[in-house]
């Protein structure tokens, strides 16, 4: 087939989705918000699917996104100090169900490196090697906090890293941002097999000592019970209308806000409800 004419018959039928949300419309979208206009268009049309649409919504959303609206803040970081022997150590990494750590040595603004629970397997089945939480560091990658999102996932994937180090203008650390954050952004939640705990309602799930992912539509009722907090149940019925009530619009994915001292970032919505949302105790919280 000669290269000037790379399109058969055959060819043409298969087009994919992205080429028939493009033959359904007279002229190009001119901005963000007609482009969106152009995907809404094309699920009402059944050209894509539901999810298909949230996705291309979400890799929007993260375009225009910094790290500093999505990292982990440095309050509830887990870390290892660098002089903890395993025994002292392990309980947190265990109750905590994280693959990586940050390693400190000081404080928080002094970095060490990067511990994967993976490179203590090595230790585990041979008790003459001896232990060396130095040499089994990986270097840490340090981000700013106005880098774009969507360059950090892209340098995610070329350099194969997961987590990076959030720095202020001054060099202070002020959170950490993983691979796995930036992907909820495009996809919504995700969850694996130590998000679910059986003691826990299916409404609210602990994703670590501070952050619960919660589902929108919990009962307002509910929700206070479980965070002692004291939401007025003649206001809402859910914490859904809590939250929308304090944007005061509807918001998008990522987007945050305090209430009650409370923070609350949305992780999943469309553009008639929330679906999922994360919430943050603070940091003196028990």
């Amino acid at each position: 087939m000669s290269e000037d004419n790379p399109h058969s018959t055959s060819g043409s039928s298969n087009k994919g989705w992205l080429d028939k949300i493009v033959q359904t419309f007279t002229g190009e979208p001119k901005n963000k918000n007609e482009l969106v206009t152009v995907i809404q268009d094309a699920e009402s049309r059944e050209v894509i699917d539901p999810e298909t649409r949230e996705m291309l919504e979400g890799v929007m959303e993260v375009s225009e996104m910094r790290v500093r609206d999505i990292m982990i803040p440095r309050a509830q970081m887990i870390t290892i100090d660098i002089n903890e022997s395993v025994e002292q150590f392990l309980p947190g990494m265990l109750s905590s169900a994280h693959s990586r750590f940050p390693v400190i040595s000081e404080d928080k603004d002094h970095i060490e490196g990067i511990l994967l629970a993976k490179d203590l397997l090595q230790f585990a089945f041979n008790s003459e090697k001896e232990f060396s939480l130095k040499e089994v560091l990986r270097p840490a990658v340090i981000v700013p906090e106005s880098k774009r999102v969507d360059v950090l996932l892209k340098e995610f994937r070329q350099q194969r890293y997961h987590m990076a180090i959030v720095v202020d203008e001054y060099g202070g650390v002020s959170g950490l941002v993983t691979i796995e954050d930036i992907l909820e952004l495009i996809v919504g939640e995700i969850e694996d097999e130590h998000d679910f705990d059986e003691k826990e309602t299916d409404d609210i799930r602990p994703l670590n000592k501070f952050t619960y992912a919660v589902k929108a539509l919990t009962p307002l009722d509910e929700f206070n019970d479980f965070f002692k907090t004291n939401f007025d149940l003649e206001e809402a019925d859910t914490i859904s209308g809590i939250v929308l009530k304090a944007f005061g619009h509807m918001p998008m994915r990522g987007e945050k806000v305090e209430i009650s001292g409370l923070q609350f970032v949305i992780t999943n919505s469309d553009k008639r409800r929330l679906i999922q949302l994360k919430v943050t105790l603070p940091e003196t919280a028990e």
